[in-house]
């Protein structure tokens, strides 16, 4: 069955499309699609459809087809409409070539491609509709096409992008060949299904708001999805108002290991976000010198690491706590606990340089939540931070199946992998998030929710979208996204996290 927050990849979505097209009529699919995108396109432009001038790129695939009934569509509901031809008529599949006819019947003008530099600076243009290439793009965008692609993302106005802007990798979000680009929408509708390079790496900066149209496909010919975006609906089950009748014990312990010599801020950090996410009780564990308390958070405890018992507690390691062979005594110490874990910057990079510590990692029966950034992921696999990147979704996986761990690979559209197979992508946050302390923030939220018995996979779920939203908030405040601190989440993080329990109560959840 279709559902707006799942994603396909293109050999899916092809599967998909090619069981439904064995029982529809020819042009049915493209007729569709490029209703659904002159409906969107109608949207953007608003009322009075004689005012605003259109120009579509039409590429030489389906894709350019879509573009060219999506003109026709456009032209017979009164808008001025311009295509620039990218391939040759004789050329075109037959649906396309249908397509460009029914463009022609409406009025669509049309320009040579040759003369696009000179169309494309001949605005002002209220919406430009990129159907230049599809899903199906394998090799850089060149010259000269390279350089029109330049020039378009130059312009001031409204970009749409039929299925996936062009130049943009559907699968994984980069931007496809060596010194490639992509066209940088502020719209895209994606067909058939939603696509996971839409919402991840380059994805994020190029596809702009995201629209799903299914085209009517039924049901039947969609698989079942191995992967979605992160809603509150995602971890809802896990949102519970609390009794009346409880008390500190009935909310966890979380201990937050780490704070080396000149590290104690992201030990203070995520402790902080611990307690203000919820955690019954929180343990600053300092590797050495522990401080008497925490003048602004007196109710964290804290205490020398080593001399803290482990067991029923959750367990946040690696906040500032350093490579030394005392942090590496450390982190043995709670892979050997039965409890759940989060393991988080030093602890990782301790774990990738000792093949001892990712088999005790690997055989444990209590749960683990990783949370590394892309060079951490990278370490851990044996690789580097760019091949990482090239592919995040098969990195996060690689990483949660060999480590038998749920892993959160932090970036633009985190990826939240468990050991079979399962992805999520979040698509809260955006760049305040670059900033130090953020991770730790994060690693103590998650402990947080862990420690109040949410499972390991809502844990990751909740941790990761609550992050981001918090920093969307403060932004939408106008604090951020430049000089936004870590610290400046808590907060925040804490009212999103009663406000979600408060809706989920109340059946309301959608209005997130």
């Amino acid at each position: 069955m279709f559902c707006p927050t799942a994603f396909y990849s293109v050999a899916e979505i092809r599967d998909i499309e090619h069981s439904a097209l064995a029982t529809l009529p020819a042009f049915t699919l493209m007729q569709r699609a490029g209703r659904a995108a002159s409906d969107l396109a109608g949207k953007i432009l608003g009322e009075h459809p004689g005012e605003h001038r259109v120009l579509a790129l039409a590429g030489p695939g389906n894709n350019g087809g879509d573009a060219l009934e999506t003109a026709a569509n456009l032209a017979y509901a009164n808008f001025d409409v311009t295509v620039l031809m990218f391939a040759d008529i004789d050329k075109l599949s037959s649906d396309a070539k249908h397509a460009h006819l029914h463009a022609l019947q409406a009025g669509v003008k049309f320009i040579d491609a040759a003369d696009a530099a000179a169309v494309l600076t001949s605005g002002p243009w209220n919406l430009i509709i990129d159907g230049l290439f599809g899903i199906g793009l394998t090799r850089a965008i060149t010259p000269p096409l390279h350089d029109i692609v330049d020039l378009l993302n130059s312009l001031n106005c409204h970009v749409l992008a039929l299925d996936v802007p062009s130049g943009l990798n559907a699968d994984t979000g980069i931007i496809v060949g060596d010194h490639g680009i992509a066209v940088r929408a502020s719209h895209t509708i994606t067909f058939i299904g939603n696509k996971p390079g839409l919402h991840t790496g380059d994805g994020r900066d190029y596809a702009g708001k995201v629209s799903v149209a299914d085209l009517n496909i039924e049901s039947q010919y969609f698989i079942p999805a191995h992967a979605h975006l992160v809603t509150p609906n995602s971890f809802a089950n896990a949102l519970r108002k609390r009794p009346h009748n409880s008390h500190k014990g009935s909310y966890g312990d979380v201990i937050l290991a780490g704070g080396a010599h000149g590290m104690s801020g992201a030990v203070i950090l995520a402790a902080t976000a611990a307690a203000k996410c919820g955690a019954g009780r929180v343990f600053a564990a300092f590797l050495e010198d522990p401080p008497a308390y925490d003048p602004l958070h007196p109710e964290l405890m804290c205490r020398l690491a080593k001399d803290l018992a482990l067991a029923k507690s959750t367990v946040v390691v690696g906040p500032g706590l350093g490579t030394s062979a005392s942090a590496h005594d450390l982190v043995l110490k709670v892979l050997n606990t039965d409890g759940p874990i989060v393991i988080d910057a030093d602890a990782l990079n301790l774990i990738a340089a000792d093949q001892d510590l990712q088999q005790q990692l690997a055989k444990r029966k209590a749960p683990a939540l990783l949370t590394p950034h892309p060079l951490e992921a990278a370490r851990l696999l044996a690789s580097t931070s760019a091949q990482v990147q090239l592919d995040r979704l098969a990195a996060a996986r690689s990483l949660a199946r060999r480590l038998n761990a749920v892993v959160i690979l932090k970036g633009s559209g985190s990826i939240i992998a468990r050991p079979d197979g399962e992805i999520a992508i979040n698509t809260t946050g955006n760049p305040a998030l670059a900033t130090a302390g953020s991770g730790d923030v994060l690693s103590g939220i998650c402990g947080a929710l862990m420690a109040q018995h949410w499972e390991t996979w809502h844990a990751a779920l909740g941790a990761t979208w609550l992050h981001g939203h918090a920093a969307d908030e403060l932004v939408t405040q106008g604090i951020g996204p430049i000089g936004l601190t870590a610290s400046e989440l808590i907060s925040v993080a804490r009212a999103v996290l009663n406000r979600l329990t408060e809706h989920r109560s109340l059946g309301e959840l959608s209005l997130f």
